[in-house]
C-alpha cells in the first residue's frame, strides 16, 4: 500500500505540472508578445528606422491573429500533426522577421525553446532549436539582424556556439525527462493493473470464503442428520422393535397364560417409558430450550447461572466485543460446549471458581470456560463417553461439525481452560 500511495502522489503532481504547461502554452504567448512589443516599441526611435516600425507594425497584428487562431484550434488537433506544424513555422518566421526589425523582439522568438518538442516530430526538434537559437544570437551579437561588423560576426558566431550548445543539453535532458516520465506512467498502470488484481484477488476470496462457510454448515448439517439418525436407530427403533416383540408375545399366549402376558405387558410399558425419554433427549438435543427464549448471551447467562447455584460455585459470564445475532446451529454448538465443559468442572475440578467468556471478533465467535480446579496430564485424557455428556473429544467433534476447533490447556493442580473457536455465521433466528 505504501508503494500504492507513492505511485499515486507522483502520478498527482504529473497532473499538476502537466496543468500548469497547458496555462502556460496557452496564454504565455500572449505575454511575451506583448512585453516585446512594449520594450521594442520605447526602444524604436534608437534602434529602428521608418521601414522597421512599419514592418513591425503589420507583424504584431499578424502574430496576434496567428496566436489567437492557435488558441482556438490548438486544443483539439493531433499532437505533432501538420497543423501545429505549420503553427509553429509561422510564429518562428514571424518572430525571425520581428527581431530582425528590433532585437527585444526575441523575448517573443524565446517561446521556440519551450514549445519544439511539443509541436514537431522527433526528427525536426533538434534542427527547430537550432533556428531559434540563431534568432537568439542574431539578437544578442550587439547590432541585431544581421550582424554589420566583423566583431558582431564573431560574437554572433560565438552565442550561435552557445545557444547552439545549450540547447542540444537542453533536449538531451529533455529526452531523458520524457524518459523517466514514460517510465513513470508505465510503472503506473502497472500499478493500478496489480491494484485491480488484487481488488478482484480479494472479493474472490471472500466469495471462497462464504462458500466454505456455506459449505461447512452444510457439511455440519448433514453430520447431524447422520447423528441423529444413528442415534434413532440405536434407541427409538430399538426400542420400538422391542415394544412390538413384547406385545406379539401377550397377544399369542394372553388367553393361555395370564401371568405370563401380563410380565410382557410390563416389559412392553418399561420400553415405551424408556423410548419416550430417549425422544425426548433426542429433541432435548436437537433444540436446546435455553435457546428459545433467549440469544446465545443471555442463554449462557442462564446456563452459567443455574450450574453455579446447583454446584455452590461462583462462575460468571464475560461478553466481549459487539454482540451480534448468531445463526441458531451455531449458538446451540457453543451452548453445548458451555454445558459439558461445566459439567466436566462440576464432575471433576473440584473448583472453587469458574469463568465464561464469550467474545465476538469480527468473523469469529469464540468461547471460553476456564476454572482454579485440579486440572490434569492432557496426554492422559479420559476417553469419552459416560452417563450425561460426550467429553472432550464430543466437544471438539462439535466444533469441527461447524468448522470450528476446541483447544485444552491444563496443568495438573493450575487448573483448565477450554477454548472453542467458531466461525461467526450472521444469520437471523
Amino acid at each position: 500500500m505504501k508503494a500504492w500511495d507513492t505511485a499515486t502522489a507522483h502520478r498527482n503532481d504529473t497532473v499538476n505540472a502537466e496543468h500548469g504547461w497547458e496555462r502556460f502554452f496557452r496564454y504565455g504567448p500572449y505575454g511575451f508578445l506583448g512585453l516585446s512589443t512594449f520594450v521594442a516599441a520605447v526602444s524604436a526611435p534608437f534602434i529602428m528606422d521608418r521601414a522597421d516600425v512599419y514592418a513591425a507594425a503589420v507583424l504584431v497584428p499578424v502574430a496576434l491573429a496567428l496566436q489567437l487562431w492557435w488558441g482556438r484550434v490548438g486544443p483539439t488537433v493531433v499532437p505533432r500533426s501538420r497543423t501545429p506544424q505549420c503553427y509553429y513555422v509561422a510564429r518562428t518566421l514571424i518572430a525571425f522577421a520581428l527581431t530582425w526589425c528590433n532585437p527585444f523582439f526575441s523575448v517573443y522568438a524565446i517561446l521556440g525553446y519551450f514549445d519544439t518538442g511539443r509541436l514537431l516530430p522527433a526528427r525536426a526538434v533538434r534542427p527547430g532549436l537550432l533556428v531559434t537559437a540563431v534568432i537568439m544570437a542574431g539578437a544578442q551579437c550587439g547590432s541585431g539582424l544581421p550582424p554589420v561588423s566583423l566583431m558582431n560576426w564573431v560574437a554572433f558566431a560565438a552565442l550561435l556556439g552557445l545557444h547552439a550548445t545549450l540547447t542540444m543539453v537542453f533536449a538531451q535532458i529533455g529526452d531523458r525527462e520524457a524518459d523517466h516520465a514514460r517510465t513513470q506512467v508505465d510503472t503506473i498502470a502497472e500499478l493500478e493493473s496489480a491494484n485491480a488484481r488484487l481488488e478482484q484477488a480479494l472479493a474472490e476470496n471472500a466469495g471462497l470464503h462464504a462458500q466454505l462457510l456455506v459449505q461447512a454448515r452444510e457439511a455440519g448439517v448433514a453430520d447431524e442428520r447422520r447423528r441423529l439418525a444413528a442415534e434413532i436407530h440405536d434407541t427409538l427403533a430399538q426400542g420400538l422393535t422391542g415394544i412390538i416383540a413384547q406385545l406379539q408375545v401377550v397377544t399369542s399366549i394372553g388367553e393361555s397364560d395370564p401371568a405370563l402376558a401380563r410380565v410382557h405387558l410390563d416389559r412392553a410399558a418399561t420400553l415405551a417409558r424408556h423410548s419416550l425419554g430417549e425422544a425426548r433427549r433426542s429433541v432435548h438435543d436437537l433444540v436446546p430450550s435455553a435457546l428459545e427464549h433467549d440469544d446465545l448471551p443471555g442463554a449462557l447467562k442462564r446456563t452459567v447461572t443455574d450450574w453455579a447455584e446447583r454446584h455452590e460455585v461462583r462462575a460468571e459470564l464475560t461478553v466481549t466485543g459487539t454482540v451480534e445475532p448468531v445463526h441458531d446451529e451455531i449458538a446451540a454448538t457453543l451452548l453445548r460446549i458451555a454445558e459439558e465443559a461445566l459439567a466436566n468442572v462440576g464432575r471433576h475440578a473440584g473448583a472453587s471458581r469458574a469463568g465464561v467468556t464469550l467474545s465476538f471478533m469480527g468473523d469469529e465467535l469464540t468461547l471460553d470456560v476456564r476454572d482454579d480446579g485440579c486440572g490434569f496430564d492432557p496426554a492422559a485424557l479420559p476417553p469419552a463417553g459416560g452417563a450425561g455428556g460426550f467429553g472432550l473429544g464430543g466437544m471438539r467433534a462439535r466444533a469441527e461439525r461447524i468448522a470450528g476447533t476446541v483447544e485444552v490447556e491444563t496443568e495438573p493442580g493450575r487448573g483448565t481452560a477450554v477454548s472453542a473457536r467458531v466461525p461467526l455465521v450472521r444469520y437471523g433466528r
